[in-house]
């Protein structure tokens, strides 16, 4: 089942084309990567994919089972785009319970066990405030993942981590995607995508090219 299709997707910016006839097939469970120097349109092309931000031209299509009828937003995605925000005033934990009441769909005990499992101690006193760039970073990551989400829309979602951290997260997104969900993430490093995905590309000159193993 196709999760995500685009075709013909176009983006300008202040008359600068940034996405130029791209076409892309997103199936279930599968780990899609991209590739791309700063502001070739990685993180446009994300916003795109999740309706952050509309397409100048092209067709966007969500399957049905993501986007119900009257839905602005996908529901069952979890995207890290950008920086991740937080509260400032509270810890991580707390940042991530703000979150999880909106739904309601996961216990404290699931938040403190994805906490764990991206290398954040749910008990630290700490404010968010406080936090380094990769503590940041992996809180980011845990409110993309905690609630189970079917989509993972990852935008360089190795940022600020140390190597040890880089190599544990590898292994959790794949372990993610041969549970069966579904990942589409950008990476500086070659190595994170092919590591991690089953198919890579790279946008060049506003297009998206099979990337070369």
């Amino acid at each position: 089942m196709q999760v995500v299709s685009l075709e013909g997707v176009e983006k300008s910016y202040h008359g600068r084309a940034i996405l130029s006839g791209v076409d892309l097939q997103i199936d279930a469970g599968s780990a899609v990567g991209i590739q791309g120097e700063n502001g070739s349109g990685k993180s446009v092309l994300l916003k795109i994919i999740t309706r952050l931000v509309l397409p100048d031209a092209g067709q966007v299509t969500i399957a049905d089972r993501y986007l119900k009828k009257g839905r602005v937003f996908p529901e069952g995605f979890g995207v890290l785009i950008d920086r991740p925000g937080y509260i400032p005033g509270q810890t991580g934990l707390q940042n991530l319970m703000s979150l999880a009441h909106i739904l309601n769909v996961v216990t404290e005990s699931k938040v403190r066990e994805t906490m764990i499992l991206v290398g954040l101690d749910p008990d630290l006193p700490q404010k968010a405030k406080h936090y380094s760039l990769g503590m940041k970073q992996r809180l980011g990551l845990a409110q993309a993942i905690m609630e189970d989400q079917a989509v993972l829309i990852l935008d360089e979602p190795f940022n600020a981590l140390d190597e040890e951290s880089v190599i544990e997260m590898r292994k959790v997104f794949r372990s993610l995607v041969d549970d069966g969900r579904t990942l589409v993430m950008t990476s500086h490093q070659r190595d994170d995508l092919s590591i991690v995905c089953d198919r890579s590309y790279t946008i060049k000159h506003g297009r998206l090219e099979p990337a070369s193993r």
